[in-house]
């Protein structure tokens, strides 16, 4: 049996009462209530609503984080064709890792991925290493702080190996050892499209030097090399330097807080000699004393290319730097423009040779302790309570 036929007025009274319980304006239609599964997919749409190749990429970005119970990085979904991933210090963890590489893989336009700081540890390399290995758009990427170990180091540089759009590696603060030097060696024996490598505050001692130099005589590519705040002292130091004297592309060495000593300056000075490449040498706090800085001498009064040396920080003394000073003084065709001898206390007689170097090299410019004092003075001044 039908129900009571309602008045049109008495039908319109029930919906204004409905929609003023709900909480919505009268007229306005009740949403429709969707389920968690439709969320997602909505998620995923807009994520890579702009273009169907992005749609792909985030799509399975989403899927893969939830594949590894991981929370997506909302930068990467608005990433889009910018040619620059930046992920540092996010805490992806091998698990984040899994889950961003797969999406690598499927985007053509990131050039430099930054993944520094994120505890990536040895899984996580390898996840990376897969995606670096079939990518043929990144040029620039930066692993630094990362806990990869020797097999992490093992992966990343197996893949960079047939990676030949690779030009800058970073892999600073990774705790590498000896045992990571044979493959870093294999890396610059085989990738002749690297021009930049970071391997600063590692590990690498005394053995990983003797493996690395015989491997950086041989590199064909390479311009920059860092290998500062590691453990390369005596016979490594001197077995790294004799790869410098053999290379004929480097043009920036950063081997500062290594202690290499007088024995490690001696070996440079000799590569000096014949080195007719290198452009910028740092070499501060590495246990150079007097004698070292006289070796280093030696190297000043025939070298013709390098344009900045840092020496800071050495226990050389006055006498050292002095003699420096004199090989550059003695070399007409010296080609350099900053000598940093900061932090070493130098006497009247240096700052008398340093004025007469600069009648020579007018464009030489000599860093010493002295601008440290007047610094100092400068911020005394802002900190004095007002009267």
């Amino acid at each position: 049996m039908e129900g009571p036929l309602q008045e049109p007025g008495e039908k319109e009274g029930q919906e204004e009462g409905a929609a003023a319980a709900s909480g919505r304006p009268a007229g306005v239609p009740e949403a429709k209530k969707c389920s968690d599964a439709d969320s997602d997919s909505d998620q995923e749409t807009e994520a890579g609503a702009r273009k169907p190749g992005e749609l792909g990429k985030d799509t399975l970005y989403l899927r893969s984080c939830r594949a590894h119970s991981v929370v997506p990085a909302s930068c990467f979904l608005r990433q889009g064709s910018a040619p620059e991933l930046s992920l540092r210090h996010r805490g992806l963890g091998p698990q984040g890792a899994r889950a961003l590489a797969r999406a690598l893989t499927s985007n053509p336009y990131i050039k430099r991925l930054d993944l520094r700081d994120n505890g990536l540890c040895r899984a996580g390399a390898e996840a990376v290493a897969g995606a670096l290995s079939r990518s043929c758009s990144t040029c620039d990427v930066d692993l630094s702080e990362n806990h990869l170990g020797t097999e992490g180091a093992r992966a990343i540089c197996a893949a960079l190996a047939v990676s030949p759009a690779v030009q800058r590696v970073q892999l600073a603060g990774n705790g590498l050892e000896e045992q990571a030097a044979q493959c870093l060696a294999e890396l610059l024996l085989a990738h002749t499209g690297l021009k930049s490598l970071d391997l600063s505050y590692n590990q690498l001692n005394d053995q990983a030097g003797e493996t690395l130099g015989p491997a950086l005589a041989e590199n064909t590519g390479l311009t920059e090399l860092n290998v500062s705040w590691n453990h390369l002292r005596g016979l490594g130091a001197a077995a790294f330097a004799r790869g410098l004297e053999a290379n004929i592309f480097l043009r920036v060495l950063d081997i500062s807080y290594n202690g290499c000593g007088d024995s490690g300056a001696s070996a440079v000075a000799e590569a000096l000699k014949t080195n007719n490449v290198l452009e910028e040498l740092y070499m501060s706090n590495n246990r150079i004393s007097v004698a070292g800085a006289l070796s280093l001498g030696l190297g000043l009064r025939v070298n013709q290319t390098l344009r900045i040396l840092a020496v800071s920080r050495n226990p050389m003394r006055s006498e050292g730097c002095c003699s420096v000073l004199k090989s550059v003084q003695a070399n007409p065709q010296s080609a350099l423009e900053l000598l940093d001898f900061s932090d070493i206390q130098v006497n009247r007689e240096f700052d008398d040779l340093a004025s007469s170097v600069k009648v020579i090299l007018p464009g030489l410019c000599i860093k010493t302790g002295a601008r440290r004092v007047e610094y100092k003075k400068e911020l005394l001044a802002v900190f004095t309570p007002s009267e």
